[in-house]
């Protein structure tokens, strides 16, 4: 086999299909997120990012930047091991113990992502219950579905967010057999919101254990930050709840939380955990930080609704397309692959201002979008020149205005 040439062949069919990815080159400005430096061949720019998943701006925040800089001070750099093997540090202790008390659970895990989260927890609850059904929402992120697959057990897909097809699935289920349903509470492409609630109260209905993943709300809703769950009141109805460090408070990592049993049988048997070098030090002291200081301010939480509310409602009035919905997320309809990528190029190169253009297979082929995320740091010039920008690229390419 001529390995270069089949390597190339797949390679350009990713081209053809217009959803190959280039990587933005860029250098966040601290103390004045969202701008931040582009770098290409030609030089170097300053422009505002619109798609970052530090959504609160939390990377930036003195807190944050201050408690880093103190514990590379006192401990170094990285972690040293696995966290069998030297890597546990009191920092990872204590941040362990602050999300099961955001999360109001008898402990949490720390991972390195909140993909390796996912991954580990749900391909290990398969094996170690045997013979294990999870019941999945079609929409539920790749790290949950690629969990969900290494785990061996038999899968269900249920209509995303359907309860009555959920309650099918399950009264289809062998009472006796161990069940998971696994959801999410924001969905991060179209910006819904689940029924936490309602879906928990079915799935123990029918003996099923229930999974919430809460990435894009942890560190954003709820009094404390505790996410859609805690928002709503229900966190007691969710047996399991993973969550990532790198979106709301604006670090890295990810973790779950539940009762002290479960968490030590992911400790003790998920490869991903065992045999990963744990955090490095100087992030779970940041982390610890901004989880500490969103827990007590509401702040921020406040602001970054109404900035995407605000957001929304002005490129509804100018006449694009934009995805309704109840979170902090504000996509806006494309669907065309080439097309999406050429509108992302001409924000950035023309006016400086930088969105990913979000394809297949992070969307179905024909759902190509936008996908903004104001931060309560983006204000309303920076608002109403990106709506004059994507105005002005709407009628120059004729794409689809809102009906």
């Amino acid at each position: 086999m001529d390995y270069e040439m089949e390597l190339s062949r797949a390679l350009n069919a990713v081209r053809e299909e217009g959803r190959y990815r280039v990587f933005a080159d860029i250098a966040r400005h601290r103390g004045a997120f969202p701008r931040a430096s582009f770098h290409t061949e030609k030089g170097t720019r300053d422009i505002i990012v619109w798609c970052s998943n530090d959504y609160l701006g939390m990377g930036q925040h003195p807190v944050v930047v201050e408690a880093m800089q103190k514990a590379i001070k006192e401990v170094g750099a990285g972690s040293g091991g696995t966290r069998n093997i030297s890597g546990t540090t009191h920092y990872h202790v204590e941040l362990e113990a602050e999300l099961a008390s955001l999360h109001q659970k008898e402990a949490s895990l720390l991972f390195t992502s909140g993909y390796v989260a996912n991954d580990a927890t749900l391909s290990t609850l398969a094996k170690v219950f045997g013979d294990c059904i999870i019941i999945s929402d079609e929409l539920n992120h790749a790290s949950m579905i690629e969990g969900i697959r290494r785990g061996g057990g038999a899968k269900r897909v249920w209509k995303h967010s359907d309860l009555r097809h959920l309650e099918e699935l399950l009264r289809e289920t062998d009472p006796a057999k161990p069940k998971i349903v696994a959801f999410e509470s924001v969905y991060s492409m179209d910006g819904d919101i689940a029924p936490i609630g309602d879906i928990c109260d079915i799935a123990h209905k029918y003996g099923a254990l229930t999974y919430l993943d809460e990435v894009h709300a942890v560190g954003m809703y709820g009094p404390t930050g505790g996410g859609i769950a805690e928002r709503d009141g229900v966190l007691d109805k969710v047996d399991i709840i993973e969550g990532t460090l790198a979106k709301g408070f604006g670090v890295m990592g990810g973790y779950i939380a539940g009762s002290s049993v479960l968490i030590d049988v992911i400790r003790s048997y998920a490869p991903g955990f065992i045999f990963s070098t744990s955090l490095a030090p100087v992030l779970v002291a940041g982390i610890l930080a901004s989880v500490r200081y969103l827990k007590q301010s509401n702040q921020e939480r406040d602001q970054h609704q109404e900035r995407a509310s605000r957001l929304r409602h002005m490129m509804a009035d100018a006449g694009l397309p934009v995805i309704w919905c109840d979170s902090h997320i504000v996509p806006v309809m494309v669907g065309d692959p080439v097309i999406c990528k050429q509108v992302s190029d001409e924000l950035l190169e023309e006016f400086g201002m930088y969105v990913q253009p979000i394809n297949y297979p992070t969307v179905p082929r024909g759902t190509e979008r936008l996908r903004f995320t104001p931060s309560p740091l983006h204000d309303d010039d920076m608002m109403r020149d990106l709506v004059d920008a994507l105005d002005k690229v709407w009628t120059r390419r004729n794409i689809r205005r809102a009906a």
